[in-house]
């Protein structure tokens, strides 16, 4: 049984649903150059639990390297909503900060994939470490 949840862009212009079978256990952030500079936390979904129900128009696609992976972003906010992933080009990672109700800071622990060796290029998939939030309490 899938989880379905409401997420939005910054400004609301995009506005989407996103199903989770397996709740947030794929949730991992990326090491590669794009993933350096967003800083998300992103959970793996099969493209068909994503549905944009407002603002596909507002949705802006970015490709680099091989252009197999899709990034979408608000063109209104800037906000990196979800990314066609190059490793499963079958799959979507949504960043966890546009579900409703979800926080980067609510992972204690994430690990983060060797994206700067990419499992497509180098054959296999690895961990390049883990990234960890401690609250001040």
């Amino acid at each position: 049984m899938s989880e379905k949840l409401n997420a939005h862009c910054h400004c609301g212009a995009v506005a989407f649903t996103v199903r989770l079978s397996d709740g947030f256990n794929s949730a991992s952030r990326c090491n590669c150059s794009i993933c350096r500079m967003r800083g998300a936390i992103a959970v793996s979904v099969p493209l068909s639990a994503v549905e944009v129900v407002k603002g596909s128009d507002k949705l802006t696609e970015y490709r680099f390297n091989t252009g197999t992976a899709a990034h979408y972003f608000c063109s209104v906010c800037g906000i990196y909503t979800f990314h066609q992933q190059r490793s499963n080009p079958d799959r979507y990672g949504v960043n966890v900060a546009c579900i409703n109700g979800v926080s980067p800071f609510d992972f204690a622990e994430v690990p983060v994939s060797d994206g700067v060796n990419h499992a497509s290029d180098s054959g296999e998939e690895a961990i390049a470490g883990y990234l960890k939030y401690i609250a001040n309490s």
